[in-house]
């Protein structure tokens, strides 16, 4: 019957495109001959059961330069490198962007925090003598290395020669100790720096419901259920839109409007899942580069061009 030639076409189909099994194992599996297998395979083709695309292929540089296009970005550099080695390889372009970045004595280098900025810092950077390196945020309840913030500033400042400037501070506190934190003379000086960035480093954050981080009350705010991501802990959607979340205005941390003036903001992210995280950080103003790689990139296209 036809209805069951349609169903027999597509579970063959399915078994041997999606499940990967040989045209001999299905026909053991379904009691068949294998022509008869590849006949089925065929037909699947001509009656559009099976689409095979060929996808086009740039090279890193080409598509670099189509991603800054559509983003509207300064800069997009795309690393080609194997999943266990991808966040390393972001190291070489980012290092090759702060030493042309023409940072000398007392220049402002703010670092965000997170596995991917972590990873960065750990293959190395740079020397950068006398350049103050300040943390993105105050610090956070966490063990892991890659949460503590000041660590990330005093590593970066270790390796380059810089200048480390701490912040004492929970990055999320009680309302009612907020404004003590921020009358605290060495927190306030830190916090100053910030309004004089050269050039930031930030992480660009999963989808919220994808993070398995628990940094602070973020988990229990409904407003966040949307975010597609964020960049030092300011949730945004996928256009942009910075979301209004209890901590929103309340934190200890780089503001988005001095993440936008800073001249230089680099947003470092791999991983496909990142697709909308790094659509939604571009279109918020608060990175002006991005540093990602080839999949990730091209998954960047593939979405905007279905959103065309």
């Amino acid at each position: 019957m036809v209805g069951e030639s349609r169903a027999l076409l597509h579970t063959v189909a399915k078994l041997h495109y999606v499940n990967e099994l040989s045209q001999v194992r299905i026909a053991i599996q379904l009691g068949l001959s294998t022509a008869t297998i590849s006949r089925l395979l065929q037909r699947a083709r001509a009656e559009g059961i099976v689409r095979i695309e060929v996808r086009e292929v740039f090279d890193p540089d080409e598509l670099g330069e189509r991603v800054a296009e559509r983003l509207s970005l300064e800069q997009v550099v795309v690393v080609d490198a194997p999943a266990a080695e991808m966040l390393s390889a972001l190291a070489p372009p980012l290092s090759r962007m702060l030493s042309e970045a023409g940072l000398g004595r007392e220049s402002v280098l703010m670092l965000g925090w997170g596995r991917t900025v972590w990873a960065v810092i750990d293959t190395g950077l740079p020397p950068l003598p006398g350049v103050v390196v300040v943390p993105s945020t105050g610090g956070m309840q966490q063990k892991a290395d890659y949460f503590h913030s000041n660590e990330f500033a005093r590593r970066a400042a270790d390796l380059t020669g810089g200048v480390p400037q701490l912040i004492h501070a929970p990055y999320l506190s009680a309302p009612e100790v907020f404004e003590a934190f921020l009358a605290e003379p060495s927190v306030r000086d830190a916090m100053g720096l910030w309004n004089r960035i050269d050039v930031a480093v930030v992480g660009i954050g999963l989808p919220h419901r994808m993070d398995r981080l628990d940094v602070g009350d973020e988990r229990h705010d409904p407003l966040l259920d949307n975010a597609a991501g964020d960049v030092v802990r300011h949730y945004f959607d996928e256009q942009g839109n910075i979301i209004n979340w209890h901590g929103e205005g309340h934190m200890i941390g780089a503001t988005c409007d001095q993440l936008r003036a800073a001249p230089i903001s680099i947003g470092l992210a791999a991983g496909e899942e990142k697709v909308r995280s790094i659509i939604g950080a571009a279109r918020t103003g608060m990175i002006t580069r991005l540093i990602t790689d080839t999949r990730t990139a091209e998954g960047v296209l593939d979405r905007l061009s279905s959103q065309a």
